[in-house]
């Protein structure tokens, strides 16, 4: 592992916060150090037991680690334990939330809005689809199958009507299947996916508002994953970058700092672009908002208790690395899109034929691809095992189960069912490190590959 900064620079931090509270009276805490310790070491010892999720040569999830200065915040309000439901739960962390929140919309163009963070993009995600019942009581909410499985399972909670559509073969939603949904009238809200787990597909936005202005819907745009690439526009190809140029037309968004924003777990944000929903909200309570004559936050939330670190680690991370275009954040998403489309690249054009990526390139940084083998059930194999050669060499992958068709040049007659699906290698390429990573990760790759891959497995593939 690399040099931990968090530790003495935390403790600089803590003393400083220390100053805060002089006045105020000692006390004798039951504190043991002696006690602790043991507790600790065991902790560390135990936490062992995980993939390294903070390492380069772990490319398999959507995992990447907090940015040392989001840790080192969120450890010290800790020191506090603020709670951003009311603002005689957490002053300072309430009004560094309503700042941090205020960046993250700009950065989709919004300077008007009502937004708050949450404990995670599936809440955020509630959030969002409980207005849009609230909006429009009775109507349905539409997906895309590849829009993330919480939608539906939210909308079964909420006790609405959710319709699948299906996506083409670059996992984006069918604008025709969606257009059949909508002629029947009953389409409240169309859930609009930034980036999709399994592939990190995106929506065509920018066509789904053309039809918006037809059929009269809602947009919610889940963008949990993808949000922040809208910073990065010149580096996506044309469908992602007209889809990211239209994202202020969206009528609710959903981002993930816990994703690309480097914070800790959990943090999610809900946005909507008309504040007056915040009606839907309002609620009694006999005593917690009354120490203010400011906005709580809990009055525009439907989550209670929520951790007011979460929101001092986002601004303090915003404070070293703003969303600006071109400033060092930004830098990262473009290296880590830059490792994805080399990785891509390098699958296309391996010589040996081993491997066939998906039809187009990555839209973000997500990599998927099959391994060649005379059937599909042997390709599934080969991606099971490839992987846990890669695991043996510390290169640590992801497995995804996709349409056997959207590995197929030419849908036809003779194209594998829907329902047909095949095992597949996946990388998630977030992290800014893996672009210089790349050659390392390709090097352990190929030998993984060529201890499952002989030659007569080879020659079976020609």
């Amino acid at each position: 592992m690399p040099k931990d900064p968090v530790p003495a620079l935390l403790s600089h931090a803590t003393e400083r916060l220390e100053e805060q509270f002089t006045s105020l009276p000692d006390f004798d805490s039951a504190l043991s150090p002696d006690s602790l310790a043991p507790v600790l070491d065991e902790v560390a010892r135990r936490l062992g037991d995980n993939y390294p999720y903070f390492h380069p040569l772990y490319a398999g999830q959507m995992l990447k680690p907090p940015h040392p200065v989001a840790r080192a915040a969120y450890a010290l309000a800790m020191t506090i334990n603020p709670n951003n439901h009311a603002r005689d739960g957490g002053r300072a962390s309430s009004e560094m939330e309503i700042e941090a929140v205020r960046q993250i919309a700009a950065l989709f163009g919004w300077t008007e809005c009502l937004g708050h963070l949450t404990s995670s993009g599936t809440f955020a995600n509630l959030e969002a689809l409980w207005i849009a019942g609230q909006l429009a009581p009775g109507t349905r909410i539409v997906g895309s199958e590849q829009a993330h499985y919480t939608h539906q399972r939210i909308s079964a909670v909420l006790k609405l009507d959710f319709t699948s559509i299906p996506t083409n073969r670059h996992g984006r939603m069918s604008l025709e299947a969606l257009e059949a949904e909508l002629r029947h009238g009953d389409v409240g809200t169309v859930v609009v996916t930034m980036g999709t787990t399994a592939i990190g597909a995106v929506d065509p936005l920018d066509e789904i508002l053309a039809l918006r202005q037809k059929y009269g819907f809602r947009v919610h745009v889940d963008a949990a994953y993808g949000g922040y690439f809208r910073l990065i526009p010149e580096a996506l190809d044309a469908p992602a970058r007209r889809a990211y140029a239209v994202l202020d037309q969206a009528d609710s968004i959903v981002v993930d700092p816990h994703k690309h924003g480097l914070q800790p777990y959990g943090c999610g944000c809900i946005l909507f672009r008309d504040p007056s929903v915040g009606q839907f909200y309002k609620h009694d309570s006999p005593y917690t908002y009354f120490t203010s004559d400011k906005l709580h936050l809990g009055e525009i939330s439907l989550e209670c208790s929520r951790a007011g670190a979460a929101a001092v680690a986002l601004w303090a991370t915003l404070r070293l690395l703003p969303l600006i275009p071109g400033g060092e954040f930004a830098r990262g998403l473009t290296r880590g899109r830059a490792a994805a489309v080399e990785l891509d690249r390098r699958l296309r054009v391996d010589k040996g034929g081993r491997f066939q990526p998906l039809a187009g390139r990555p839209e973000l940084d997500i990599v998927a691809w099959k391994i060649n083998a005379e059937r599909p059930e042997r390709s599934s194999q080969l991606a099971q095992q490839i992987f846990a050669a890669c695991a043996l060499r510390d290169l640590h992958l992801a497995l995804v189960e996709l349409p056997l068709a959207w590995f197929q040049p030419v849908v036809g007659a003779e194209s594998a069912s829907r329902s047909e699906a095949v095992t597949c290698l996946r990388s998630v390429l977030m992290k800014p490190d893996h672009e210089i990573w790349l050659d390392e990760i390709w090097n352990r790759f190929s030998a993984a590959c060529a201890d499952v891959l002989g030659e007569k497995e080879r020659w079976q593939q020609k």
